[in-house]
């Protein structure tokens, strides 16, 4: 029986908690599901990515314009949401978009480290991630996370640049270099955790983390899941808008409380 009063002391605490066995056999199926039909309907702007060319690969693909007809049955029918306002102690909750990620083939890097929260144009208590594995994890191999990071401060994040973790995503941006956290994992206090499939990692969009590389013969198949909540609001950065919600810089403005139509209420059902 989880603890919710735990859980969310925890996360507000530290930007992250775990949450072991929280999706059923059934659950974790139709989360899986969900990631295949991703691979099977890959962005126009990804698809070209999937051709590993004897390569090993590092995929990775979001937002795509028809993700509920991937994703609605598996999303009302996940305690995920429901976890959600239980972390943050309050609902409705609301669903943002789904993100996936395959490596396999051989040696891959590293996912830098970096804040989801510098470039998702929205901010406040009660916005989650919600990270699913599908293969056994050893806490070596699992996502990594600084706690208390989530409090401050919000560096221009990664932009993914092999030669230079630190390049900034945006030069333009009013957001201090990101630091070298790598280079000084010893000055940090880094938590990660051994998960099996049906655990969940739930983290704040300003948590900074990252993810461990692969090695030959592991295939790593993992599922992001972001929602917000009653307590969010615009706050425009590296996005200004999001797909589902493409006239949101001209329709808000800085602070104003996030709603919208191409939002799907999950929590507690409308």
């Amino acid at each position: 029986m989880t603890d919710w009063a735990e859980k969310r002391a925890a996360f507000q605490r530290d930007g992250v908690v775990h949450i072991p066995g929280l999706l059923g056999r059934d659950q974790l199926e139709a989360a899986l599901k969900a990631w295949e039909w991703s691979l099977a309907n890959p962005t126009p702007r990804n698809a070209p990515w999937l051709k590993r060319d004897g390569k090993p690969l590092f995929y990775n693909d979001s937002f795509h314009p028809n993700v509920l007809d991937g994703y609605r049955e598996m999303l009302e029918g996940s305690p995920i949401p429901e976890a959600c306002a239980q972390i943050w102690g309050t609902d409705p909750v609301w669903f943002i978009y789904e993100q996936v990620f395959l490596k396999e083939g051989g040696d891959t890097r590293r996912t830098p480290w970096h804040q989801d929260g510098s470039y998702i144009p929205m901010d406040g208590e009660d916005t989650a991630v919600a990270w699913i594995t599908f293969e056994p994890l050893a806490k070596n191999d699992s996502l990594e996370f600084i706690p208390g990071s989530h409090r401050g401060p919000m560096y221009n994040t990664s932009a993914f640049d092999p030669k230079d973790d630190t390049r900034p995503i945006d030069e333009r941006l009013p957001l201090p270099r990101l630091p070298d956290f790598e280079a000084e994992r010893d000055r940090h206090s880094i938590v990660s955790w051994a998960v099996e499939p049906g655990d969940v990692i739930f983290f704040h969009f300003r948590t900074m983390h990252g993810g461990a590389p692969t090695r030959p013969g592991q295939r790593r198949r993992t599922l992001t899941l972001r929602f917000f909540g009653e307590r969010t609001h615009y706050d425009p950065k590296a996005a200004k808008s999001l797909p589902n919600f493409p006239d949101m810089a001209t329709k808000l403005k800085p602070g104003d409380i996030m709603r919208a139509p191409g939002f799907l209420q999950l929590y507690p059902k409308p």
